[in-house]
């Protein structure tokens, strides 16, 4: 044998049950932005995190690492943003290759208007389908699995 350890029936379960639901409840929350919003779920993560830094504003890499999203990936959703004016950018005086996002007006009130919508269909897609012991469960495991990966990533 080559020392593969395959996984065994409970393992793909857990794995293909992932996969799928992963994959669906993604799908069913940015076709929900889309929809209600005119936002793809990217970009209304951009606009959550954007939201909670303090005075509305984080460097792209900082951005970026946070939205476990590649550099050119958020670039192009901040372009995006910026052209509907919900975000801008503003070089940091500190360090000429730097550059900071910055929540505008219009890309709060869009944030405001969008999360009660949002939130309504994150507990219909995935925490009211759970009893609070799968949620715990479930909030335990990614959170590992999430810890583990950016350690391992640095």
């Amino acid at each position: 044998m080559d020392g593969t350890r395959w996984l065994d029936e409970r393992e793909m379960r857990a794995w293909r049950g992932f996969l799928a639901a992963s994959a669906l409840v993604n799908r069913h929350l940015d076709q929900q932005l889309k929809d209600d919003s005119g936002l793809s779920h990217p970009q209304y993560e951009i606009l959550v995190r954007l939201a909670a830094a303090p005075d509305g504003e984080l460097r792209m890499t900082e951005l970026a690492n946070g939205l476990i999203n590649s550099k050119s990936g958020l670039t192009y959703q901040v372009t995006q943003m910026e052209k509907a004016g919900l975000v801008r950018r503003r070089s940091c005086p500190s360090d000429v290759r730097g550059v900071f996002a910055v929540l505008t007006d219009a890309g709060r009130a869009r944030l405001e208007e969008a999360a009660p919508g949002h939130v309504t269909a994150v507990r219909a897609a995935l925490v009211d389908v759970l009893t609070p012991e799968q949620l715990d469960a479930l909030a335990d495991g990614l959170g590992e699995v999430s810890r583990r990966l950016r350690e391992r990533d640095g």
